[in-house]
Parts: C-alpha cells; sequence; structure tokens
C-alpha cells in the first residue's frame, strides 16, 4: 500500500494532547503558554490523562482529533496494555479540561488479536462526535469499524456494516471520517477483496445515528484496473453532502488521483482529477480534501512530473 496514505500500527513512546490543539514540545513552553500569531495562547502539553493506567507496556500515540468548538474536542490513538496488544483509546475535553482516556466501548470483543487503533475522528456539536479505525478479529485479520458518541457518551464501536461481505481476504480500515451534522457522518476507507493482492475504496455514510452499509466507491470499478484504491480523505458540508477522494492504480500500475461527490445522501461516480492526465507522468494521488458547502469544495495532492519529481497540486469544485 502507498506509504503516504497507510501507516498502521506506528510506533510511539508517548500519546500527548495540547489543551488548544497539536501536540508542541512542552520544554519550549513557559508556564503561561506560547500566543500564536492569530491571537490564541498554546498551553503546554500533557500526557492524555488516564494513559498511565491504560499504556502499559509504554507504547501509545494520539492519531486524530477533532474540535466542535472552543474548548470541546475529542481525540483518539492507541496504547499498548500489559500483554502487549494493542487497544483503541478515546479521549473528549468538555469546556477546555480534558477527561480521562478510556478504551473504545465495545472493542474488547472485536479486537482478539490486539491490533485496535483509532485513524479519525470528527465532532460536529460538543458531545456529538463519530470515529473509526481497525482492529484485528481472532484470526488476526484486520476489520474496519465504527463508533458513535451522543451527549457526551461513547457508544459500542461496531464492525462497519458490509464490510464483511466487502472484504473475503480479511483487511479493511477506516481512513477518514467526518460529520456534516450530529449524528450524519460520511466515512471511506479500503478493503482486500478475494484475492489478496487487490485493494478496493469503500465509502459509508452514517444516517440519522444509524450506519448503512459500506459500498465500493462507485465508478472504481471501471478505474482501478491496477487492482489497489483507497478512500484517503472524506469531508461532509452537510448532513448527505459530502466530497472524498483518494487514489487508484490503472493498467500500468500506475497511482491516479481520484475524486467523487456525495448529492443529498447520494455518491456519484468517482473521476480522475481533471487536469491530472496531462500533469502526471507517474503516480498522483488525493491527500487532503475539505467542503465549505454542498458541491464546493476544496482538495489538494501530489502528481509525477515527466522528471520524475513530485510536484504539489490543488483542485476546487463549485457549484
Amino acid at each position: 500500500m502507498n506509504s503516504r496514505v497507510i501507516a498502521l500500527l506506528a510506533p510511539a513512546v508517548l500519546g500527548l494532547v495540547v489543551l488548544a490543539g497539536a501536540p508542541v514540545a512542552a520544554g519550549a513552553l513557559p508556564a503561561a503558554g506560547v500566543r500564536a500569531a492569530a491571537g490564541g495562547t498554546w498551553q503546554k502539553a500533557i500526557e492524555v490523562p488516564g494513559m498511565t493506567a491504560l499504556n502499559k507496556d509504554d507504547n501509545a500515540q494520539t492519531t486524530a482529533v477533532s474540535c466542535a468548538s472552543a474548548g470541546n474536542c475529542a481525540a483518539g490513538g492507541f496504547y499498548t496494555d500489559a500483554s502487549r496488544r494493542t487497544q483503541a483509546f478515546v479521549v473528549g475535553q468538555v469546556r477546555g479540561r480534558w477527561g480521562k482516556a478510556i478504551e473504545v466501548p465495545g472493542t474488547a470483543a472485536l479486537n482478539k488479536g490486539g491490533g485496535g487503533e483509532i485513524t479519525s475522528v470528527s465532532c460536529r456539536l460538543a458531545g456529538s462526535c463519530a470515529a473509526g479505525g481497525s482492529y484485528t478479529d481472532a484470526s488476526l485479520r484486520f476489520q474496519a469499524f465504527v463508533v458513535s458518541q451522543v451527549r457526551g457518551r461513547w457508544g459500542k464501536a461496531i464492525e462497519v456494516p458490509g464490510t464483511a461481505a466487502l472484504s473475503k481476504a480479511g483487511y479493511a480500515q477506516i481512513t477518514s471520517v467526518s460529520c456534516g451534522s450530529a449524528g450524519n457522518c460520511g466515512a471511506g476507507g479500503y478493503y482486500q477483496n478475494a484475492s489478496l493482492s487487490f485493494a478496493q475504496a469503500f465509502v459509508v455514510s452514517q444516517v440519522s445515528g444509524r450506519w448503512g452499509k459500506a459500498i465500493e466507491v462507485p465508478g472504481t470499478a471501471a478505474l482501478n484496473r491496477g487492482g489497489r484504491a483507497v478512500t484517503a480523505v472524506v469531508s461532509c458540508a452537510s448532513a448527505g453532502n459530502c466530497g472524498a477522494g483518494g487514489f487508484y492504480t490503472d493498467v500500468s500500475h500506475r497511482s491516479q488521483a481520484f475524486v467523487i461527490s456525495q448529492v443529498s445522501g447520494r455518491w456519484g461516480k468517482a473521476i480522475e482529477v481533471p487536469g491530472t492526465p496531462s500533469l502526471n507522468h507517474g503516480d498522483a494521488q488525493i491527500n487532503s480534501l475539505s467542503c465549505a458547502s454542498a458541491g464546493n469544495c476544496g482538495a489538494g495532492g501530489f502528481y509525477t512530473d515527466a522528471s520524475h519529481g513530485t510536484e504539489a497540486f490543488v483542485i476546487s469544485e463549485t457549484t
């Protein structure tokens, strides 16, 4: 798989969060914090509360953070328990104060193989979030899961509906989650079909708090002749109106960038990013995508030029 997108269970020493956002080296900050150019003040990084009790094998990492409003955020990642098994955790911030990290509810029953991790979190309202990632089942096969938070309480994680039928080779993961409103989210990732060398991109939607069935990204069956496709990123502007992007491989086994739109709850067909056929002489991929409103999104990634160098591109969707 493309290492720019997929980094399962990356090693780390300690999970860190910052009271106002991303980690900053604690030793570099005075007690009062550091004021950013925009006027905010970054506080000192702290160990994720509760992690000492969970992370018995000293290998933990915060891999995803999302904030719904000032001082109201959620984060997730993984830690390693006393049996050296990797477990997924979530932790919430309420009115500026981080609570204690907990093992993702329901993963104890799912993660029999000890390879759990949160890969993405999205919060639309304070206390209303969704998250996803992967775990390993009793047969040591990676499976994708999603979990929802309602009124500040995390429910039980579930295997992404429909992935059992798609992922015949037993390897699936959520790479991105985005919520357009509380209980209405979109997510994407990849799975392996019956051929071990093949990976397919999928999307799945949550409507009114209920996750539907995952589907292969429409249109990628015709595009993905090289047999490797990944939905790298999803962004939802409102309920049922999302955009997504990633990559697939063509008949020459070169990676090509794709985008796809969801309108009123229905996913359209994936297309190769317009303009990249004339730019890309090797591999191309969408790395990031954001939708401000339905049908109005921006995305970016990279392509390979004629001199085999890697170049950056951006693209806009407009109504």
